[in-house]
């Protein structure tokens, strides 16, 4: 198992959840929940923004708040023998828990958690986080989805599928998700992500309606992932002229920016890619 590579679990194809288990949080769960407890009474000035794993790249823009609910992925598994993140353990449940109450989700036997972490934002513009994730099928390949969580006063908690992506189509064909904004600028959470980063390379953006994840914009000529690395390159950035993604352009000789205009994707250049150095200096805006 890579380092920092945690599991996950969730819906078959045809939506229906495989299984749900509640139980008191293991050990693990139980640091990560006292975590979330204590940053609950800091004042919010001292904890307006907790970073997900540094795998993920820059994912949030602006910074994620702290959420009470934590999640994480399970069951590792390699029934998916596809190792696009360095190697062939993929996760078979999800886990969401908050204080000492955990809920998890176990995927059937023909789907994983193709995935680094779950990442937790509003993207229904409820003020609650979601869990985003990445689920790959055994024929029809990779798609991103959407989890919500529910713990009603440490009670009865329930998790469920909301809406994902149509997947790919084909075994072995992954996405890379780059960041979290709102860049449609309507208020609410939009999601870009990679198709294939190692072969279509498309960068899309979609957003939450309802129970739909519905796509704002497609543009070719992106990639944010390396076949083997696990870890994604990369993420979103603002600024002071809105949100914009930040990547290598297909052949990982640029890195370039994009942002969503009048509905169609704008991508700008800002320099050569010489290693890792150059996504951070865009990430930190001390890039053009």
């Amino acid at each position: 198992m890579q380092a920092g590579r945690l599991g996950l679990a969730g819906s078959d194809a045809a939506g229906h959840l495989a299984s749900q288990t509640v139980r008191l949080a293991p050990v693990v769960a139980l640091i990560f929940a006292a975590l979330f407890t204590a940053l609950a009474s800091v004042p919010a000035s001292a904890r307006d923004r907790c970073a997900p794993p540094a795998a993920l790249g820059q994912v949030f823009v602006p910074p994620a708040p702290c959420f009470r609910m934590g999640a994480a992925f399970d069951l590792p598994t390699e029934r998916y023998p596809h190792a696009v993140l360095g190697d062939a353990i993929e996760y078979g449940a999800l886990i969401a828990y908050e204080e000492r109450l955990e809920i998890s989700v176990e995927l059937p036997q023909h789907m994983v958690f193709e995935d680094l972490a779950p990442r937790l934002a509003d993207l229904g513009g409820t003020g609650k986080p979601e869990i985003l994730v990445v689920e790959s099928h055994a024929e029809l390949g990779a798609r991103l989805a959407v989890y919500r969580a529910r713990f009603v006063d440490g009670y009865s908690p329930s998790i469920e599928r909301i809406a994902a992506t149509a997947p790919i189509g084909r075994r072995f064909r992954w996405l890379a998700p780059v960041g979290i904004a709102d860049f449609d600028g309507d208020g609410q959470n939009d999601v870009a992500y990679v198709e294939t980063p190692h072969l279509g390379k498309t960068l899309r953006i979609v957003t939450l309606r309802g129970d739909e994840m519905v796509e704002l914009a497609s543009a070719s000529g992106f990639s944010n992932h390396r076949i083997g690395e696990d870890f994604i390159s990369g993420g979103v950035r603002d600024c002071g002229t809105g949100p914009e993604t930040v990547t290598a352009d297909a052949a990982w000789r640029r890195v370039v920016a994009a942002r969503l205009v009048d509905g169609r994707i704008e991508m700008r250049d800002l320099g050569p890619f010489e290693g890792p150095e150059s996504f951070a200096a865009a990430l930190s805006c001390t890039a053009p």
